[in-house]
């Protein structure tokens, strides 16, 4: 039986025994689940409880009896303010086994026990991995320096980061000219709460293969001021490594970063990377993966299964961004068709292919759940369609127009371990089989897990309901 919460002491010492699916330590007293920030499995730790449910509790730690043989000391000294690196106080190799686990943890209690989870495939690095930085940009009232950052854990209190080791040096470079050079021009950092400010963020894409960085601003404004367009102009003349810069509008009251409307100051509107022995050109506002090193893993990983189960396949790339998928895939396919509805990615995805001389993809730019149903009254079939959504997973429609256009497997890529096992579930219900789960770590340092779901549909049962369009 359950411990009551109101019998439960306000301080107490546990031991906690795993991670869960957003990196909190979890201890049981009596079944009764506490909740232990910066905590991992092994620590046995004094804690101060701070807010009691039904169920479970959140608890802070007061001191560390018996530390964890898997705990380090953070390679970064920011680690405990900054928000973004939740596990660097955990040894890698261990990290691995528990991201492992919050992928089982994810199978058993919302779809089944009985898939089985690969161990983790590490990154090949592990610092200066993140070649996507978004960083917000603020100002102190009394000096009026202008701040960038990450925000501290669970708030928007903006931590000032000079140095961050999980990406290029070049960036913390790029940054520091940034935060001088606004001040020096009296442009002033954006105020969340009174919606006040110029400079409101600043977004850079960097190139492993080719060290070459395409830095964005995000304006609080309704047009480009000259100040801002100098801001820009200086930044690409005084650093070779920057292949272009733009500003980007975006004045509405919102947490989305991005506005509608960019402009590109100086230099290129794309910086290149190298994937699978293939050359992309990405965009300010293009999808790919943050970690090059391990979406290589990836892709070659995909690239093999399908070669070696399949003789030249038809292959479906849903949701395609750039075509990343396709375009690798594209030397061992009979042909592939490519749906995605943001058109400027579309576009640089038939550039890429033309650079690349690929001559097999069919390229669809329009409402992916228009087309799926075009393709479906048309009776048109692939051997392989890759899935590879945002972290809130597919829609039912988006999993019925796979099952329906899709003849043999599904490759589910996934970044959210709940929502995969939410999308095999239905999936294992219309007669798929999960023949395995291999994860790979592409957020070191981070309870982030990247999933590939290898899904077979012999024994599939079509769903009967009729889809929308």
């Amino acid at each position: 039986m359950q411990i009551n919460k109101n019998d439960i002491p306000d301080e107490l010492t546990l031991e906690i025994e795993k991670l869960s699916n957003l990196g909190l330590g979890i201890a049981k007293l009596d079944g009764y689940v506490v909740f232990v920030p910066n905590t991992c499995p092994g620590d046995v730790v004094k804690v101060k409880i701070c807010k009691k449910n039904k169920s479970y509790a959140n608890a802070d730690v007061i001191e560390f009896v018996e530390p964890s043989s898997n705990r380090v000391e953070p390679f970064c000294k920011m680690q405990k303010v900054c928000g973004a690196c939740q596990l660097q106080y955990i040894d890698y190799e261990a990290q691995l086994r528990y991201k492992k686990e919050i992928v089982q943890d994810a199978m058993r209690s919302i779809c089944s026990s009985n898939i089985e989870v690969r161990n983790v495939v590490a990154s090949p690095i592990i610092k200066e991995y993140r070649h996507k930085i978004q960083y917000p940009i603020g100002q102190t009232k009394e000096s009026r320096r202008i701040l960038a950052g990450y925000y501290k854990t669970g708030s928007h209190e903006l931590v000032n980061i000079k140095h961050c080791p999980i990406q290029p040096s070049e960036c913390d470079k790029i940054i520091e000219y940034i935060r001088e050079n606004a001040q020096k021009l009296g442009i002033s950092g954006y105020n969340e709460k009174s919606h006040n400010g110029e400079l409101r963020h600043v977004v850079i894409r960097a190139s492993r293969a080719f060290n070459k960085y395409l830095v964005l601003l995000v304006v609080n404004a309704g047009k480009i001021s000259k100040k801002v367009k100098q801001l820009a102009e200086n930044l690409y003349s005084d650093f070779d490594s920057v292949c272009g810069v733009g500003v980007n509008i975006n004045n509405k009251k919102t947490n989305l970063i991005l506005g509608e409307i960019t402009e590109f100051v100086s230099g290129f509107d794309f910086v290149e990377e190298n994937l699978c022995d293939k050359t992309f050109k990405i965009g300010a506002k293009t999808f790919f993966q943050v970690n090059p090193a391990t979406a290589d893993n990836i892709f070659r990983y995909i690239k093999d299964y399908i070669k070696n189960n399949f003789d030249k396949p038809s292959i479906l790339d849903a949701y395609a961004g750039i075509t990343a998928f396709g375009i690798c895939l594209s030397d061992i396919a009979s042909k592939v068709v490519s749906i995605e509805e943001v058109e400027d990615s579309v576009e640089l995805a038939k550039i890429v292919a033309k650079e690349n001389d690929i001559n097999n993809i069919e390229f669809h730019s329009g409402d992916a759940g228009q087309f799926f149903s075009k393709e479906t009254l048309l009776g048109r079939q692939f051997q392989v369609t890759i899935l590879d959504p945002p972290r809130k997973g597919c829609s039912v429609n988006s999993l019925d127009y796979a099952l329906k256009l899709t003849r043999d497997k599904i490759i589910y890529v996934s970044c959210n371990p709940a929502t995969l096992a939410r999308d095999l579930k239905y999936l294992i219900e219309h007669g798929a089989k999960v023949e395995y789960i291999q994860p790979f770590d592409m957020f070191p340092h981070t309870y982030h897990v990247e999933s590939v779901a290898i899904i077979d549909l012999k024994n599939v049962q079509i769903p009967e309901q009729k889809l929308p369009y």
